[in-house]
This record gives C-alpha cells, structure tokens and sequence, in this order.
C-alpha cells in the first residue's frame, strides 16, 4: 500500500483534530492520538492507523462514548479504579498517571484497574510509559467479543488476551515484552481475511471445529491460543486481572468491538513497581548489565531494544502513513 511519510507532530495534530470533528471531547481525543501515534513510532501499524479507522467508526456508530468523563476512586492510597463509563481507556490513564507514578515511587507498588471500557489499542504503550520513568511495568487486558478457545474447548472463551511487560534500562530502550495469549492477533486474522491470503496451520479453526489455513474460515470459528493449554491458561490469568479484579465484562458477555452499537466495557489491569526499592540498588542498570551479557554471549533478541531505537529515529524522519489514512486526515489540516 502506498504511503507518505509526515512529522510526529503534524500526524498527532491532524489525528487529534480528526477525532474531536467525529465526536471525540479535546482532551480525550488527545490521549487516543497520542496512543495510535505511539503505536506507529514503535512499528506496530496493525494498532496504529489501522486503529484510526476502528475508533472513528466506533464513536460513529455509538460503540464507544467520545465524550465519556472516567470515575477514579481510591479504595486505599496504591490502588486506582477506574470506570470508563463506556468511553476510551486511554482518557483515565493518562489523568492518573503523574499520580500513578509518583505512588509506586513512594510506596514501591501501585495497581491501576479500569472497567466499562472500549479496547485500548496497543497495550505496551502503558507499561513503556512506566519503564521510561524508571519502573517495571506489567499489563492485561481483555476484549470483545470472545475469539480464543479456553483449555479443553473448541469454542470461543477469551479475547486474544495480551499481556505487556516493560522494565527500565540505562541508556537503552526498556525491555518490552507485549503479545496475545493467542496464536496471532486479531488484526493479523483480520488482515490476511481483507486481502485473501492463507494463515500458518494453528492459529484456528474453522466453525466446525476443524483446523484452517482459510482467514474468512478462521473467522467464523475460533483462534487457538500459543502453546496450546499453556498459553489458554496465560490467557485465563489475563482474564481475572483485566476482567475478574476491575468489574469489567467478561470476555464471553462483551459484544464486538468492531461492529454494533454497543460498548465492550471490558478491563485494563496494570501493576508499577519500583523495583529500586525491592533491589536496594540501580535495578535499571543490573537489567541492563544482564541483558547486554547474555545478548553478546549468547545472541539473545532483547524485546523492545530494536523497536525502540527505530521509534528514536522517526521522531526526527517522521512517520509513515498509508494514503488512504492521509486523504482522511488531509481534510482537517486547516
């Protein structure tokens, strides 16, 4: 697909302008564009643009409340609970997080809960915010509708389930681990469906049960986690964090967060952690001491490293942009 490439700055603009003339309150539609601008710094396009068009047609068609204002409440100092009142995840999050920040670095550990939410887009995003502040940061979240089968099933219990982990390093990009419990992404199914190509055998099956290479097939049936029973059961844990500690729907009530008019209200669930205090020393620089070792000794792929170094380099280059995404946004560079 052809591209342009355009600055941060220009693209965060355009993006929050874009959403805000849709039905996105100023402020909230910052966060969002800030997430999806992120996203496309770190590579990641499948959470990126292709976001842009999910959420925009979400608040079109009522999915998600542009508008929504997050309930935060404190049932004791290190816990945040929001409710996100049918709205973006994102909006109370980022209302929190300085607060967030600060109480980890002050009582070691904090935990942030959201409920009532639409998808969150790209969830390494949370976690590497708390890495760049010098804390390890885990993350869960689940979604609508059901697409992953539990251990033992053939039929659709979970979302995809991904689980994020970012840890500070000295002088390098955190270490950021963020994938499904799944076999793939739903946006990988998704794209191999739009564009009539084949998916590797074990990622799904098909309505009947039965193994597919077939993504339109795949999608009427049910993907299959990574690991088989292994990661079904990574995926259960995601599911009593994001879904079973925050209040949220569950992943088998939550409607489609890509179709109707209803909202997922699914859950965010994230840990901060100073480890500093744990250690009583520089944790950022014994991570980054092991992980430097064991990636000369052994040739160890260190997540996040190389990501990281490229989304460095396109602040200063800019972003690229598929131009069916530009001609959409162009209309609001005014």
């Amino acid at each position: 697909m052809p591209h342009k490439t355009i600055s941060v700055k220009t693209a965060l603009q355009l993006c929050t302008k874009a959403f805000v003339e849709n039905g996105v309150s100023t402020e909230n539609a910052l966060f969002i564009a800030k997430s999806l601008i992120d996203a496309e710094l770190q590579g990641k396009s499948t959470v990126g643009w292709a976001h842009f068009k999910d959420y925009v047609e979400a608040v079109r068609a009522g999915r998600v409340d542009g508008q929504a204002k997050p309930v935060i409440t404190h049932p004791v100092p290190a816990l945040f609970q929001i409710d996100a009142q049918s709205g973006f995840p994102h909006a109370g999050v980022d209302q929190v997080l300085a607060e967030f920040i600060a109480t980890t670095k002050q009582y070691g550990i904090a935990a942030l809960g959201v409920r009532n939410a639409y998808i969150c887009g790209e969830l390494g995003y949370f976690v590497r915010r708390l890495a760049d502040h010098g804390l390890l940061g885990l993350a869960a979240t689940n979604g609508g509708p059901a697409l992953l089968a539990a251990s033992g099933s053939k039929t659709p219990v979970f979302c995809t389930n991904p689980l994020a982990f970012a840890v500070p390093r000295n002088n390098s990009p955190p270490l950021v681990i963020d994938q499904s419990s799944s076999a793939t992404a739903f946006v990988n199914l998704r794209h191999a469906a739009e564009n009539n190509t084949s998916i590797p055998e074990g990622w799904a099956l098909d309505s009947k049960g039965q193994s597919t290479t077939d993504a339109q097939a795949a999608l009427k049936g049910v993907l299959l986690a990574f690991g088989g029973d292994r990661g079904a059961n990574i995926a259960l844990m995601v599911e009593i964090l994001a879904a079973g500690t925050t209040g949220a729907n569950w992943s088998v009530d939550a409607p489609a967060f890509h179709q109707g008019n209803t909202c997922t209200n699914t859950g965010l669930f994230i840990i901060g952690l100073h480890a500093d205090l744990m250690l009583g020393d520089n944790f950022s620089e014994r991570v980054d001491n092991y992980l430097k070792s064991i990636q000369a000794e052994h040739q160890t792929y260190i997540p996040g490293e190389i990501r990281g170094i490229a989304a460095q380099n396109r602040l200063n280059t800019g972003i690229a942009i598929p131009v069916e995404i530009w001609s959409l946004l162009k209309i609001y560079d005014t």
